[in-house]
């Protein structure tokens, strides 16, 4: 009778722990405090990289559409510019 308990033990062990594997689940309780901490310490540090990536993104993208509308700025100057000079009634 043991050997069937034993078994039936083992085989609901592995069932568990190929659940828990499969979803994810961790049991707070098996979290070490110096594993959290370097789980934290990853954490920030990602979002300080994304925050700066993002402010990197957004630094350009205006660099580049300040290039883009200054150019289109003096091209409708200087159309602008022709017109004045025309005489009037010129087409």
């Amino acid at each position: 009778m043991d050997a069937n308990r034993t078994e039936a033990a083992d085989r609901e062990l592995v069932r568990m722990i190929e659940r828990r594997s499969r979803k994810g689940e961790v049991d707070p309780d098996e979290l070490e405090p110096l594993y959290m901490e370097s789980v934290r310490r990853y954490e920030d540090r990602s979002c300080e990289e994304m925050r700066v990536a993002w402010c990197e993104h957004h630094q350009g993208q205006a660099a580049r559409l300040r290039a883009v509308l200054e150019e289109l700025i003096a091209g409708h100057e200087k159309q602008a510019e022709r017109y004045r000079e025309q005489p009037e009634g010129a087409p």
